[in-house]
């Protein structure tokens, strides 16, 4: 994914940090505008800094889980770049194992652990619904922290 606000946000971001690595990756948060857009903001205010995503899509897809170092353009619901954020922890937990700490930390809702779960398990059941897979307590959940590197 190349946009001008994704392009121009990482040479800007580069020109203050050029030992900044080469290679990033651009996305946004959920699966609709308002969640990006909602998401970005918490990440722009400095109450989301951490995130969890369902470990059985990236071996679907066959793609690589984040990794510490990783730097991340966060994506608004329009597909603009709003931050950078740097991937500072990956653990792969059973969704059931997820902690009170990392639900705090991803900012959402009154942000306990029963909102956490509660979202969570929607979000992650319509996505197994198109892979035609089943939800259970014990998913791998990839839970991300992050810091927050740069905003427009």
């Amino acid at each position: 994914m190349n946009n001008d606000s994704i392009l121009k946000m990482w040479d800007d971001y580069r020109k203050n940090n050029p030992s900044a690595p080469e290679e990033y990756e651009a996305w946004a948060f959920g699966d609709s505008k308002d969640m990006a857009d909602e998401l970005a903001e918490l990440v722009l205010g400095g109450i989301k800094t951490a995130t969890a995503s369902n470990y059985t899509l990236y071996e679907w897809h066959n793609e690589e889980l984040p990794y510490i170092g990783l730097h991340n353009i966060i994506l608004d619901g329009e597909g603009k770049a709003v931050a950078i954020v740097e991937t500072t922890s990956v653990e792969v937990v059973p969704f059931d194992e997820v902690t009170d700490e990392h639900a705090y930390m991803e900012g959402e809702g009154d942000r306990t652990l029963n909102y956490w779960r509660e979202v969570h398990e929607r979000f992650f059941k319509k996505e197994f619904i198109n892979i035609k897979q089943e939800f259970n307590y014990k998913i791998p959940v990839v839970c991300e922290r992050f810091k927050l590197l740069y905003k427009k």
